[in-house]
């Protein structure tokens, strides 16, 4: 077993300044604290005594990495997340995740809190073993688009919802399906394309390429992605966009365009935020249980926190018909579960 006067020795510093690193001292320079971390990483280095110590002198705070503020699905989350947390007696450290500053993340991190949550991000697999190795429990609020088997995730089906919106979309006679993402393989909302594909394979309907549009996640982006689209001449009748930001967006450029929803194009989201109901015409999505999941993510990690093994929960949402897909969707049969 390696031990810390061996970290010491490799890095060239004093047993207590290690001690310093591990337990985010402020008083150890930028420039030796990096070259002891990378140490404890090449040499596998387990704090067991420091791991020892911080279950017994929690912070009583939760790091929660948000990936865009201006999204209101986040803030909905964000709100059952402080809420959970509140009742088990702990605070929450909101911090805007950008991979290229993750390694000052760590800094930022270690010491202050006794474990993250993440929104979908995807953390590089250095970060992964730094996390697992200084035995800070890490939970994925949704999947992330890089496959990360060591952080458990909290989530719905989306291969399954994804499923039931093509049903839906299929009994309304549309059988060329397109869909915009966000465009960035390790966006939080990327791995609903990769469902949404799936799903289509098992719906035996064939995905064109130019059929997958970029909205990166936002409004004024799919505006902008659809309008282009919709000028050069589009073969697909339905649309669906992986959040509802990008469908409203789509809305918006089908009615500059003077395209008509549903007759001519139909449109649908994911999330099931608030404006989805007020847009016009109000959009037909995949309503996501934003209350559900934050407290179960919050609850699993708070378990993991205090050293409990807990069976990650299986959730599903339902689908919300609205004008966007159907002329009259009150005459559409209930697809909730």
């Amino acid at each position: 077993m390696i031990t810390r006067k061996e970290v010491a020795d490799r890095a060239g510093v004093s047993v207590a300044v290690v001690s310093y690193v591990l337990n985010n001292r402020s008083i150890v320079k930028e420039e030796t604290r990096q070259k002891v971390l990378a140490v404890i990483n090449e040499l596998g280095y387990r704090p067991n005594q420091t791991a020892r110590s911080l279950k017994t002198r929690k912070t009583g705070q939760i790091a929660v990495l948000v990936h865009f503020v201006g999204n209101p699905f986040e803030g909905g989350l964000l709100l059952y997340i402080e809420k959970k947390a509140k009742l088990s007696n702990y605070s929450v450290f909101f911090h805007s995740f950008e991979p290229a500053r993750e390694e000052e993340l760590k800094n930022t991190l270690m010491g202050r809190v006794d474990g993250i949550l993440l929104l979908g991000q995807t953390l590089s697999e250095e970060s992964q073993a730094f996390y697992n190795l200084m035995e800070l429990p890490v939970v994925s609020l949704m999947h992330p688009g890089v496959s990360m088997p060591s952080i458990p995730v909290v989530d719905v089906d989306w291969i399954a919802e994804m499923r039931r919106l093509i049903v839906h979309l299929r009994e309304q006679g549309h059988e060329q399906i397109a869909f915009m993402t966000a465009g960035d393989p390790q966006d939080p909302i990327a791995h609903r394309l990769i469902a949404f594909r799936e799903a289509m394979r098992l719906e035996g309907l064939n995905l064109p390429e130019p059929f997958i549009l970029e909205g990166a996640g936002r409004f004024e982006r799919a505006f902008e992605a659809l309008t282009t689209t919709l000028t050069q001449g589009f073969d697909f009748t339905a649309l669906i966009a992986a959040n509802d930001l990008m469908a409203a967006g789509c809305l918006a450029a089908c009615r500059e365009s003077g395209i008509l929803v549903p007759q001519q194009l139909a449109v649908a989201g994911c999330e099931d935020i608030l404006m989805s109901s007020q847009v016009s015409p109000a959009l037909t999505t995949i309503c996501y249980p934003r209350m559900e999941v934050g407290l179960e993510a919050t609850e699993l990690l708070l378990s993991l926190i205090d050293g409990d093994n807990r069976t990650t929960p299986r959730l599903e949402g339902k689908l919300s018909v609205r004008a966007s897909t159907v002329e009259n969707p009150l005459k559409v049969k209930s697809y909730s579960n």
